[in-house]
Order: C-alpha cells, then sequence, then structure tokens
C-alpha cells in the first residue's frame, strides 16, 4: 500500500505547537509514539496537556530523526499480534496469532499464542 508522503506528514508532529494542537484534537490522556521506535525506546505515556511538550522532546531525543505521532491512550486492551505472510503477486495468509499483552517499560516480556483471550474465528 502506497501513502502519499503529504498523507503520512499530516499524521505526524514535529513541534510542541503541532503537538498541542493534535493533543487537543485526539484527547488526554494519550501516547507519544516513535513510527521508528521499538523495545521500549521512543514512546511517553502523557496524562496531561503541560506534561505534552518534555514528553515529545524525550521521544525526539530517543529515536533522532523518527517521525511521531500521538494516539489515544486505551487503557485495559489487549496486545494481540497476528503473523501475515504475503508475495509480490498479491497472495497473503495469516500463520497464527499471540498476546504480548504482558510488557514492562512497553516491551514485551512474554509472547502467549495462540491466544486465548480472542475468539478463536479472529484468526482463523
Amino acid at each position: 500500500v502506497d501513502i502519499p508522503p503529504e498523507t503520512y506528514q499530516q499524521a505526524c508532529v514535529s513541534t510542541a505547537e503541532e503537538a498541542l494542537a493534535a493533543g487537543d484534537t485526539v484527547g488526554y490522556p494519550l501516547m507519544v509514539k516513535a513510527s521508528e521506535g521499538g523495545g521500549g525506546k521512543g514512546i511517553r505515556f502523557v496524562a496531561k496537556r503541560e506534561d505534552l511538550p518534555d514528553a515529545l522532546m524525550q521521544v525526539q531525543a530517543e529515536v533522532v530523526g523518527s517521525p511521531v505521532f500521538l494516539m489515544l491512550m486505551f487503557a485495559g486492551g489487549r496486545h494481540l499480534e497476528v503473523q501475515v505472510l504475503a508475495d509480490q503477486h498479491g497472495h497473503v495468509c495469516t500463520l497464527n496469532g499471540r498476546d504480548c499483552s504482558i510488557q514492562r517499560r512497553h516491551q514485551k516480556i512474554i509472547e502467549e499464542g495462540p491466544p486465548v483471550v480472542a475468539d478463536p474465528d479472529t484468526f482463523a
């Protein structure tokens, strides 16, 4: 899937002013996330508006040059993943699902498969 660069850029924030405006739209609490982050790097929880500029600076310093976006915090959710295999001819299949909800500092500790919290038909 090709996403035009300007569309992608509209979803990102790069200054405190942009982040505050986007935060007012998204709502609080929220997460500040570097798209190139991982392993617990480049992600911050923000409970209130006044904490957003510092969180943005921290994320930008941890994953330098990465696009950054905001997302509404969803507490109580599960982190379910599915393995997808696709080729250049458009053939796609799912291999399995897993529950990656057991985390520490936004880093997965355990992956449980198959995920027992979801209806088995979800991953069929």
